[in-house]
């Protein structure tokens, strides 16, 4: 079966999400902060699995768009942690990145399918 890189990367980025909402949670951080980066954290994973799944190249068009709002809105929950000292720079910098790279995978599907109109 042929690897599917944005599957595997945004299941793992959904992990890491989880792990460190578990952590923030028992650190008493505000639960609006973190259910909001839970929500969109894994969110992006979910709608990545819902796009392969999709029957119409529209259907999976539309559902890697909404993986990239979820991606950019995790962006901002991330940056809003780090700049109150919620999280530390090396948990920043390393989900950041993760997640950055993610948004490069979507934009490129992004581009190709609608360009190309292919699936």
């Amino acid at each position: 079966m042929k690897e599917n890189v944005i599957k595997e990367k945004s299941f793992q980025f959904s992990i890491k999400i989880v792990f460190l909402t578990r952590q923030l949670k028992e650190k008493r951080t505000e639960a609006a902060l973190v259910n909001q980066l839970l929500k969109s954290g894994t969110s992006i994973g979910a709608n990545v699995e819902e796009a392969c799944a999709g029957i119409s190249k529209a259907e999976f068009s539309m559902k890697i768009s909404i993986s990239y709002k979820e991606a950019k809105e995790t962006l901002y929950w991330l940056n809003v942690l780090k700049n109150t000292n919620t999280i530390s720079l090396e948990e920043y910098t390393s989900l950041y990145k993760d997640c950055d790279e993610i948004l490069r995978i979507l934009w490129a599907i992004l581009k190709t399918t609608r360009m190309s109109g292919k699936k």
